[in-house]
């Protein structure tokens, strides 16, 4: 996972229509105007929209909108250049002041946070650039001079722009609302409590007791919510009664009636089951959870009253950041989760555990390579190979030698990678401008990295990598990065499947295991995602619910998506565990995009099928300097395809 990262002070997804409705106060701004080509009238139009009083008279904006378009292609191109230049340098200073300011609560190196580091990591140093960029009118020329398309368009006309257009009609997006500094700064704030409560969310598993008292867990493990947890019940398939357990926590956890004195605390001993406590209270967590989503929400609502014609969260994380509408991504899904094959690979899985299935195989794992393997022997030899993250860093060109890429190339990729340890998970920070690092956050114990903490740090590696080759090795700055999040997803799934090969236990295939593991995957993720994108739909329409009312709604969600897509094939009705990932906290929307990340990796290793070495290390970073086209543009140059779960379907045979 990478943090969400906004390139101004409103989401580049707050988008307004291309020529906006005409009002009579915008019309009245423009009326009688002459315009030199269909492009002026377009960011004329566009301009009006967000002028205010402030911003000066009718009279006022006529005489700027003739001063400041640029009429000739030198023109043009030298403004262009000059707000590249302008935005990268932004983005990069606001982005290196945040990383300063939140290595308190994100390192363990940083010390521990004091009261003071708390509330600085919910400032925003991005949050009056909006505001300044309007006031001395930069973000006005912008407007006036490179409008924004709206996502039909750039799907429909997408494939006749050159490079150079493309990059102009992402300069286009940047400045594409007005939201207040205060706002916008409230809504960052509300996102880093969120990822604060969530950082530090951790169960002592030493604590937990069966009923008739004994220890399932080693002395000393504290697992945080919901990744390790999650971690650790993919690895107990040879102790079913510690997965019950971790399945116990999680569902307390989601229906919060955990007892608020086990969490982050080694002190009380719990019994999950009767959800009992010794040596501290009973009492249980108080909604934190669901408020924590609440503030969220509630501070995303007075950023949509700034953004008329993408009015909510909801429209500007598909339409705008994802680049698919939320009734497309619902539908995909759907197609996957309905398939026949659901049932055909779940027959497998049930055979190969000689037992029913339980709701907790949604996590099943014993499609990888490594499945046959012994974990505590791989950790043995991570451990040894890493135990520092300076250690892992320093070995970064060698793994990707061993993935294909040129030795001068794997060192160059190498050194704009940090790799620093987490106080959470662990997550990719993307670099923003070509004079910072990308940085690879990961969980690392004191007598080194363990073979789970490995796989994570690979997959976090995919995110480094792509950010890298899409920002320092792309043609114009305004195409840095990817289509939407998913697609950097691929890119950390792509390294994450090769981590067994990173150890040298050669070349990892796309074989009929590697097809099974990543069928079930997207399965599990696909639910989890849907549960999340309903919750939202249900804050909109339940805009003054309390905590309490959010809780019962998400169970009911939860329930009403298993019942539907999970029951059948996992058993349990009305199983709310599709509500246990974190990211419902501290990421908005983010969880679909796993499961995009997942569809387009396999049309991608369908890609790569036929290539290993330099070939595939070619092919790869082809893909990853195509930059930001829309998905189904990028698609279409990569793959010569559109989304689609039909592939993956069609692999599913027995």
């Amino acid at each position: 996972m990478r943090p969400i990262y906004f390139l101004t002070a409103c989401a580049v997804g707050m988008i307004m229509t291309g020529c906006s409705e005409c009002t009579k106060n915008t019309c009245t701004l423009y009326e009688g105007m002459e315009f030199a080509d269909e492009r002026m009238e377009r960011g004329v139009k566009q301009a009006a929209a967000l002028w205010t009083e402030e911003d000066g008279s009718a009279e006022d904006f006529r005489a700027f909108a003739e001063a400041h378009y640029a009429r000739t292609e030198a023109e043009r191109t030298a403004l262009f250049e000059s707000l590249s230049r302008m935005m990268e340098r932004l983005n990069e200073s606001a982005d290196m002041l945040t990383v300063e300011l939140l290595k308190p609560t994100q390192l363990t190196n940083a010390g521990e946070p004091t009261d003071i580091d708390w509330i600085m990591s919910g400032y925003d140093a991005r949050a009056h650039l909006m505001d300044d960029l309007f006031a001395n009118k930069i973000a006005f020329i912008t407007i006036l001079n490179f409008p924004f398309y709206t996502l039909e368009e750039k799907n429909a006309l997408g494939s006749y722009w050159t490079r150079r257009e493309w990059a102009e009609a992402r300069l286009g997006d940047v400045f594409t609302s007005r939201v207040p500094a205060k706002v916008q700064a409230n809504l960052t704030e509300a996102m880093a409590n969120a990822e604060n409560y969530i950082a530090d969310y951790n169960i002592c598993m030493d604590r937990l007791r069966t009923e008739d008292g004994r220890q399932l867990f080693p002395d000393g493990m504290k697992l945080l919510s919901h990744w390790n947890l999650r971690d650790e019940l993919k690895v107990d398939y040879a102790d079913q009664e510690k997965q019950e357990m971790i399945y116990q926590v999680m569902q307390r956890i989601v229906r919060q009636d955990i007892p608020q004195a086990v969490i982050n605390n080694a002190t009380p001993v719990w019994q999950p089951y009767s959800n009992t406590v010794q040596n501290g209270s009973s009492t249980r967590e108080p909604d934190t959870r669901y408020q924590k989503i609440l503030d969220v929400f509630h501070a995303m609502q007075k950023v949509d009253q700034y953004c008329p014609n993408m009015p909510t969260g909801i429209i500007r994380n598909f339409e705008g950041d994802i680049e698919m509408t939320a009734a497309e991504v619902d539908s995909l899904f759907r197609e996957f989760l309905g398939s026949e094959q659901v049932a055909t690979v779940a027959k497998e899985i049930r055979k190969r555990l000689g037992r029913e299935l339980r709701p907790y195989d949604i996590w099943y794992d014993g499609f990888k390579a490594r499945s046959g393997m012994d974990e505590e022997a791989l950790s043995a030899e991570t451990r040894k190979r890493f135990p520092s993250p300076l250690a892992y860093e320093k070995k970064i060109p060698a793994m990707l030698t061993a993935l294909g890429f040129a030795k001068e190339d794997a060192e160059d990729i190498a050194r704009h990678i940090v790799v620093e340890p987490a106080r959470g998970s662990g997550h990719a920070w993307p670099c923003v401008g070509r004079n910072e690092p990308t940085r690879l956050r990961t969980r690392i114990a004191p007598e080194g990295m363990d073979y789970k903490g490995y796989n994570i740090a690979v997959h976090e590696m995919g995110h480094n990598v792509e950010e890298v080759i899409s920002l320092y090795r792309i043609d114009y700055y305004m195409l840095h990065g990817i289509p939407n999040t998913g697609f950097t997803e691929t890119s950390a799934f792509l390294f994450q499947a090769r981590d067994l090969q990173l150890l040298g236990y050669g070349k990892q295939a796309m074989d009929r295991e590697a097809v099974l593991d990543q069928f079930w995957g997207m399965y599990e993720i696909m639910g989890v995602s849907l549960v999340d994108m309903q919750m939202w739909q249900w804050l909109y329409a339940h805009p003054k619910a309390t905590a309490a009312e959010l809780r019962e709604a998400v169970l009911r969600i939860a329930a009403e998506v298993w019942n539907k897509y999970y029951e059948p094939v996992l058993g349990e009705k009305d199983c709310v565990l599709l509500a246990i990932y974190s990211h419902m906290v501290n990421s908005p929307m983010y969880l679909p995009n796993y499961p995009i990340g997942h569809i387009v990796q396999f049309q991608l290793e369908q890609a790569l099928a036929d290539k290993e070495g330099r070939a595939w290390a070619e092919a790869y970073e082809r893909w990853y300097r195509l930059g930001r086209l829309t998905p189904q543009q990028w698609m279409k140059e990569a793959v010569d395809g559109e989304l689609s779960v039909e592939p993956v379907l069609k692999r599913i045979e027995f």
